[in-house]
């Protein structure tokens, strides 16, 4: 036996391999339209999502803008008109984010994190692997009439 063809055929299996992995994702992500994961800092997700929504983003970000701010409530609203400033679009940016993520979780009806939600419908509460979650979705709606 040629001693090139035992690497060529591990690497034409792993090849397939990969493919194979590949479109077993893109076949999990096509049953589901839109995939949102819906959690804070404290319950990680792992897994791609079309959104993530983290709901203690806001509350990081008012406390970075109100760190270290002096007592007098003179000084403190300047400093943080000072941070708002220099943050410019990029912080304005985030800020709204993060209280788009509020309300949008708010109007789906999430009541708690981590929730993995598919198709603006479909909820699982408490898996921490997204394409998991998907997967129990499709199944349940595979079993639905």
């Amino acid at each position: 036996m040629d001693s090139c063809a035992v690497p060529h055929a591990a690497r034409a299996r792993s090849a397939w391999f990969a493919a194979g992995i590949a479109i077993l994702t893109l076949a999990t992500r096509a049953a589901a339209a839109e995939v949102w994961v819906v959690t804070d800092s404290h319950h990680p997700v792992l897994g791609q999502a079309d959104r993530h929504l983290i709901l203690d983003a806001a509350a990081v970000l008012e406390a970075e803008l109100a760190d270290n701010l002096p007592t007098d409530p003179e000084r403190a609203s300047a400093m943080v008109q000072q941070r708002l400033k220099l943050g410019g679009t990029n912080l304005q940016r985030r800020i709204g984010t993060a209280y788009q993520g509020i309300a949008d979780a708010w109007s789906l009806g999430v009541t708690k994190v981590p929730a993995i939600v598919v198709d603006r419908r479909y909820v699982v509460y408490g898996e921490t692997d997204v394409a998991r979650a998907v997967a129990r979705i499709d199944q349940y709606r595979r079993m639905q009439p």
